[in-house]
């Protein structure tokens, strides 16, 4: 029986392990898709305890809280102490044995304390007043710390077009700053027209933002033109958008401009108006994008708050999304072909959150690879749910098997918390172990060449790659 984590754990194969850590190791991490508070970084205060590092906003841990009999005081409540919301969750870890979290919080643990032990309700109190004497004394944790600790080279944060991104600008000014921080477009906003009075509220803070007085659909163009300028300016090199499924319904242009007076005016759309200007924005968006020379990335797939008493009382992102059914094939594939027609086709990556799509994205992308550099038209790594081995593992297959593994932009940790780091490396094992296996299995020639060119894609798949595809 093999030790839990140890040095090779997840790595079943000599090779794996050299592959491993010989050369995924020792790549520095390119975060290029995140949700870390950027007054955070700028701030660099230090943590008080391991519960705020660990539980605060960490959603994935309050579901599995949730399900283990917690009350939510002791997730989300503001009732209850630090070391009461640890303790109930070290009495929840030895409950996820199989669930990724199990994974992350001994990495986490090993990685940023040097504490091997397994938490559980035993040794909770040794472990985090353990934890708790570290984060007071030793200088590493804090946001800026804890990057450097685990070689983060550039993070990329997600901001809404209307954001000031001051707290970018001081990190930018700051020459002891280690980690490169940039901004991503996120605009989101800008086209949830789902209710009247929010979408006219998030139109007059973009013209306050902006400085253009916005009357009409083409100001609000105008003005968000303004602003992903601005983001440029401040290193933008890449935005994201969070959709349910691809919009890509037929419109005119007289359509969009008297859809954006009605609902400004406030006055509900109907679902055709709505779908409509979803695809406008989505298009206009694109084409943004790619005069600017960006990358966009399309997480879609998700259904949010689908709890709506819990929403009312806790608000987005606490823990109540599942993966959607959704037929999107198609729409992707017209979205995609109306923008690569016109010569406005930019970098691009998708993300599915059903892992029913897979084959259904892996073929997406060789439709529309146009040879103007390498994998321009990306499938994303395992996102959200499908963020753990299985679901890496099926990710890496069918793109292994429908595409090219070796020009993956690999890894992100999509997460708020300043420990998470460590996905990269799980990650990095899981990649290894695929590859390694091949090796062993007499599948990949490890001689020569190939040995090198095998050595190369690791290196690449974990650093290189994305360097290179968003050109940092």
């Amino acid at each position: 029986m093999k030790t839990f984590m140890d040095e090779n754990f997840l790595l079943q194969t000599e090779t794996a392990q050299k592959l491993y850590h010989e050369h995924a190791a020792k790549m520095p991490i390119i975060d290029y898709h995140c949700h870390l508070i950027p007054q955070m970084v700028a701030e660099n205060k230090r943590f008080e305890s391991i519960a705020q590092i660990w539980l605060m906003g960490d959603h994935y841990k309050w579901r599995a809280m949730r399900s283990n009999g917690v009350a939510e005081r002791f997730c989300t409540g503001k009732d209850t102490t630090d070391w009461e919301k640890f303790e109930k969750w070290a009495e929840t870890v030895p409950y996820t044995f199989r669930n990724p979290l199990y994974h992350w919080t001994h990495l986490e643990l090993k990685t940023a304390f040097g504490i091997t032990e397994t938490l559980n309700p035993q040794n909770a109190r040794k472990i985090y007043d353990q934890c708790n004497d570290l984060i007071k004394n030793d200088p590493k944790f804090t946001p800026r710390g804890l990057m450097e600790h685990y070689n983060v080279k550039i993070v990329c944060t997600t901001d809404d077009p209307v954001d000031t991104l001051e707290w970018h600008k001081q990190v930018a000014a700051d020459p002891t700053m280690k980690t490169r921080m940039l901004p991503a477009w996120r605009p989101d906003k800008a086209m949830a027209v789902e209710v009247p009075e929010n979408f006219r509220a998030y139109v007059e803070l973009l013209s306050e933002r902006s400085g253009i007085s916005i009357s009409s659909f083409n100001d609000f163009i105008d003005a968000l033109q303004n602003r992903h300028d601005f983001f440029a300016s401040m290193g933008c090199k890449l935005s994201d958008h969070g959709i349910e499924e691809f919009y890509a319904e037929d419109y005119t242009d007289a359509e969009i401009s008297a859809i954006f007076n009605k609902v400004y005016g406030g006055t509900a759309l109907t679902q055709e108006e709505i779908l409509k200007f979803k695809s406008a924005m989505m298009y206009i968006f694109a084409v943004q994008d790619a005069i600017a020379g960006w990358a966009q990335q399309f997480h879609y797939g998700a259904i949010r708050d689908n709890n709506t008493k819990m929403f009312r009382q806790l608000g987005p992102d606490t823990g109540f999304d599942s993966i959607g059914e959704f037929n999107t094939a198609k729409k992707c594939s017209k979205f995609l072909n109306r923008l690569n027609m016109e010569d406005h086709l930019a970098k691009t990556i998708l993300y599915n959150l059903n892992p029913c799509a897979n084959e259904v994205l892996a073929t997406m992308l060789g439709n529309f690879q146009d040879g103007s550099c390498p994998g321009k038209i990306q499938w994303g790594s395992g996102w959200w749910f499908l963020d753990q081995k299985d679901g890496m593992q099926k990710q890496m297959n069918a793109l292994s098997v429908l595409g090219l593994l070796s020009r993956f932009v690999g890894m992100l940790t999509d997460s708020r918390s300043f420990l998470s780091y460590p996905r990269h490396e799980y990650f990095r094992r899981i990649l290894c172990n695929l590859v390694g296996t091949d090796i062993e299995n007499g599948e990949v020639p490890y001689t020569g060449y190939e040995q090198e060119r095998m050595n190369q894609m690791i290196e690449d798949i974990c650093y290189n790659n994305a360097l290179n595809y968003f050109q940092f």
